[in-house]
């Protein structure tokens, strides 16, 4: 006997001595080339999975969360292969137990290779699909209290955010595995059968293991209806969010009922089983899905309509009280607060006075403009970019002052076509260099931004002692370092300075395994064979900072605006990052589908050796408080932040966004109130290049009514739904121990107070304005309005909008005027002094226009017309007048005027314009007698 007919026998030992070898060698053969096929595939699976197993390893160990990847893996491995293990135990076993089942003759036997090598597929399936949900198996055992239960059920959220996702991710896994094993099993009954040339005979046995089957798979819907009554807190069929009379009062029995139903059906198929009776267990299930349709859809439907909507106010009134509740909380609403604010119609030159820090630190740039502005003046090279402008504060001189700065990345794309190689892309251009950094108010006389950080390297008033950025938001592509090909630094004149990486970034390229397992996952062959290399290269890739954060932290959402700080001389990225979930009973979700967020975690990133700092910003959120529980060594707690950091701290805009959505109806805490819609509020609008958008919240600087000194604050104005005056505005704190705190200013619903929106129309409406808009575009100029702000001041808030003007051949935008609106006044005039000087009657408008009239009740108040410093005297002919002496009377009062302006003492800048314009106005006449 040959090695195969042994085989064959040891398997299939009910075919000993049949007479049919060719047809059992052909199917032995078939089924180990499937075998030997499914094995190759499954090498190189297992070999490329163990490659990037490795390198990750290796990525994670220099970043110090070496703890944080063996976790993950961990977890995931023990889903994988333990979904798969239990998939193939399942399904295979019950064929197994199908073969043993007597059914006659037996002399053709099933390809039983083929079979199991089905199984095998079927399960590294379902084993992926288990491997996803490694987060939800992780918060389920290491999920934290919320500390609040439902007002329904009264369950803790923890059970909603944490347990109800893992039961239900369990029971939708056993559901499917049961019913493919039942479909699969009653198929290989038929066709065991049917190989066999034996009639279906609906043995007991065969029903029991069927019937088996099924009556586990009815058990699993149970379990659903039981999950389903707790998933009514997420009801989306009422007026709001969660469960509502019709879900507690038919659904919710409905529930119960079904459940009841699916247990009788089980009875029904266990009776029938033993009676052999396939009929009842029919009837069974078409009573269960009538009576479904009956309770569970037409009956609550019916119930909505003709009793909930006729009463829905006093049926549905505390159901919308837990709606308010739990929204405000799932969004942090609760801690804003309220207050009242007068919202005179203007302030006076005496609260502009006293609110210098305000004053010089309202933005006039916009970031859009001054992106195009930076890329022109400030990219040195054709292969730099400054991919996005950031707003931060610092102090400069012992000023509080804000800035506006952006990161000169390098992009290599840019790189001519020929210089397009492995060698510089790789090797030598690796890194930007430095950033641009100016106040938000200065302009120069050509309506350029003075620039505090500049060119390469930079120089300015903040010293930057590592201005090389290797990890950034541009670096997307992977780098080489330290090898024999010096790294270009930074052009100089005519040439160009080279150097060497001499941080901790990367992974070392120290033995021949890992240059062969970066070259096989860059699929890049020059990895392996360059001469360039050497054992103390580094390789760094994962470069971009949002995906470096993302790939350390995926249970993180992150905001879509890092932004650069200068910290000690050196460049760092702070990345804020969001806790959320959509899970959180009761609470309304937004577009995106979340319903709770906070931000929990940001994340400091060195722009120069890549290392990604986790900070928990906020130690009270349960979301936050579970993943330091996942990962006990990711997080650093909030009292270790050093003070340079938090400094730096801004509220991201993101999470203040969705703030601003959310509260502009949830300010609203009466049920009656809130059904009734009777005080909607909405985002204003403005106009920017012509286009009408949603208004984007902005950070000021400014001194809110009550605290002793200006703050740095972000903020937002309201407008009642469907009505263009402002109604109040928000505000976040960013400054010190008040950082996070919100606040809310309402105005009185009593007076008229101009919104963003009125404004930009009585800018359109003005007369001098438009027609110096359109004298601009008939020379062939394109005019950019920037952001319209609102600054509170006092009791009262000013509306400023700087405007750009830019060729439409693509040349500089630049900041030309500056729109300032007070009570009933505007004015444009090229700097923001000369616009208040204006508004407040200090000087003739521009283009010798009317003169300001004179300020009605509750418009603002020009201070007593002051004798001007200097007194002009006729002196006879031009030729005995003492011009050099006027040109220096006049140099002064300009010197002077601009020092008043830093101080905030508007009185006296006001002052110096009239004295600078009586000299001029004595030179003019001279001029005059002279011609």
């Amino acid at each position: 006997m040959d090695q195969f007919e042994k085989e064959w026998q040891r398997w299939f030992p009910e075919d000993r001595g049949k007479k049919n070898k060719p047809q059992r060698r052909s199917a032995w053969r078939a089924t180990n080339i499937l075998w030997m096929l499914f094995a190759i595939i499954a090498f190189f699976v297992v070999l490329n999975i163990s490659r990037g197993v490795y390198t990750e390893w290796l990525w994670f160990s220099n970043l110090g969360y070496s703890s944080v990847y063996s976790t993950i893996l961990g977890i995931k491995i023990v889903l994988f292969f333990g979904a798969t293990f239990l998939f193939c135990l399942l399904f295979g076993g019950n064929l197994a137990l199908a073969a043993r089942v007597p059914a006659g003759d037996r002399h053709q036997s099933l390809p039983w290779g083929m079979i199991m090598l089905g199984v095998v597929i079927l399960g590294l399936i379902f084993g992926l699909v288990a491997l996803t949900n490694w987060e939800v198996l992780l918060k389920f055992f290491n999920g934290q209290p919320f500390g609040v239960e439902d007002p329904v059920f009264g369950r803790e959220v923890r059970f909603y955010v944490f347990t109800l996702p893992f039961l239900d991710m369990a029971r939708n896994w056993l559901l499917a595995a049961f019913i493919l094993t039942a479909i699969g099993t009653g198929i290989f009954y038929l066709v065991l059968y049917t190989v066999r040339n034996v009639r279906f005979d609906f043995n007991r046995r065969v029903l029991g293991h069927v019937g088996g089957l099924l009556i586990v798979v009815l058990a699993l819907f149970a379990w659903g209806y039981w999950l389903g009554i707790w998933d009514l807190v997420f009801s989306t069929s009422g007026s709001i969010f969660g469960a509502t009379y019709t879900d507690l009062h038919a659904r919710l029995p409905a529930h119960w009922i079904l459940m009841g139903v699916v247990v009788v059906c089980v009875i029904v198929f266990i009776v029938s089983i033993w009676r052999r009776n396939y009929r009842w267990p029919l009837y069974a299930l078409g009573g269960w899905v009538g009576l479904a349709i009956i309770i569970g859809l037409i009956y609550p439907a019916i119930m909505q309509r003709f009793h909930v909507q006729p009463n829905e106010l006093a049926l549905e009134s505390p159901y919308i009280a837990y709606n308010i509740e739990f929204t405000r909380q799932a969004f942090d609403l609760t801690k804003v607060e309220e207050k009242n604010f007068p919202a005179e119609d203007a302030p006076t030159l005496e609260d502009l006075e006293q609110n210098p820090s305000t004053m010089n630190n309202i933005r006039l740039w916009d970031h859009r403009p001054l992106k195009d502005l930076y890329n022109q003046i400030q990219a040195i090279r054709l292969y730099y970019d400054f991919n996005d402008v950031d707003i931060d504060r610092y102090t400069i001189d012992g000023d509080y002052r804000q800035v506006m700065l952006s990161a000169r990345e390098l992009s290599a794309e840019k790189l001519s076509g020929q210089a397009q190689t492995w060698v510089n892309r790789v090797l030598q251009f690796t890194h930007g260099f430095g950033l641009a950094l100016s106040p938000v108010n200065e302009v120069s006389t050509e309506g350029m931004p003075t620039l505090w950080i500049k060119d390469i390297p930079p120089v300015g008033d903040i010293e930057i002692e590592r201005p090389e950025i290797y990890y950034g938001e541009k670096t997307n592509d992977y780098v080489i370092v330290n090898t024999r090909t010096q790294e270009f630094d930074y052009p100089m004149g005519d040439e160009n300075v080279y150097g060497e990486y001499r941080g901790t970034g990367g992974v070392v390229m120290d033995t021949l395994l890992k240059r062969l397992l970066y070259a096989w996952q860059f699929s890049d062959f020059n990895t392996l064979i360059s001469s360039e290399l050497t054992p103390e290269s580094r390789i760094l890739y994962n470069r971009n900072i949002q995906e470096r954060v993302k790939h350390i932290a995926p249970f993180l959402e992150l905001d879509g605006d890092p932004y650069l700080v200068i910290i000690d001389g050196k460049l760092f990225w702070i990345q804020d990052a969001y806790t959320v979930t959509d899970r959180y009973p009761y609470s309304e979700p937004v577009a995106s589908g979340l319903n709770y967020i906070r931000n929990s975690a940001k994340a400091v990133i060195d722009a120069y050796n890549g290392e990604v700092t986790f900070y928990v910003t906020d130690p009270d959120d349960a979301l936050i408080k579970t993943y330091q529980a996942m990962f006990p060594f990711l997080f650093i707690s909030e009292d270790r932040i050093p003070d340079e950091v938090r400094a730096h701290f801004r509220y991201p805009e993101g999470l203040f966004n969705i703030q601003a959505q959310v509260y502009k109806t949830y300010h609203m805490r009466d049920a009656r109130v809130f059904y009734n819609k009777e005080d909607l509020w909405a985002l204003p609008r403005e106009v920017y290049a012509g286009q009408e958008q949603v208004m984007s919240p902005y950070y000021v600087i400014m001194r809110l009514p009550g605290e002793e000194q200006e703050e740095f604050l972000l903020m937002l104005p309201f407008t009642p739904v469907n009505k263009n005056n402002t109604i109040g505005w928000m505000a976040a704190r960013c400054d010190g121990e008040n950082y996070g705190k919100l606040l809310a200013y309402f105005f009185p619903k009593d007076t008229l107070v101009y919104g963003p929106s009125q404004i930009e129309n009585r800018i359109q409406q003005d007369t001098k304005i438009t027609e110096q808009f359109a004298l601009w575009g008939r020379g062939g100029s394109r005019v950019i309005r920037g952001n319209l702000l609102m600054i509170p001041l006092e009791d009262s808030r000013i509306y400023v909008e700087p405007v750009f003007l830019q060729a439409e051949a693509g040349g500089l935008p630049e900041l030309k005027r500056v729109i300032v609106a007070i009570g009933d006044k505007i004015a444009m005039e090229p700097t923001l002094a000369e616009s208040l000087a204006s508004i407040y009657g200090l000087v003739e408008p521009e283009g010798g226009a009317e003169p300001v009239p004179e300020p009605t009740e509750g418009q603002p108040s020009a201070p007593e017309p002051a004798p001007s410093p200097v007194q002009v005297e006729p002196q006879g002919p031009a030729e005995t007048a003492d011009v050099a002496s006027l040109i220096e009377q006049a140099q002064q009062h300009y010197d002077k005027a601009q020092e008043y302006l830093k101080e905030g003492n508007w009185s006296g800048y006001g002052d110096e314009l009239i004295a600078l314009k009586a000299v001029l106005d004595r030179l003019a006449e001279l001029t005059a007698q002279e011609q």
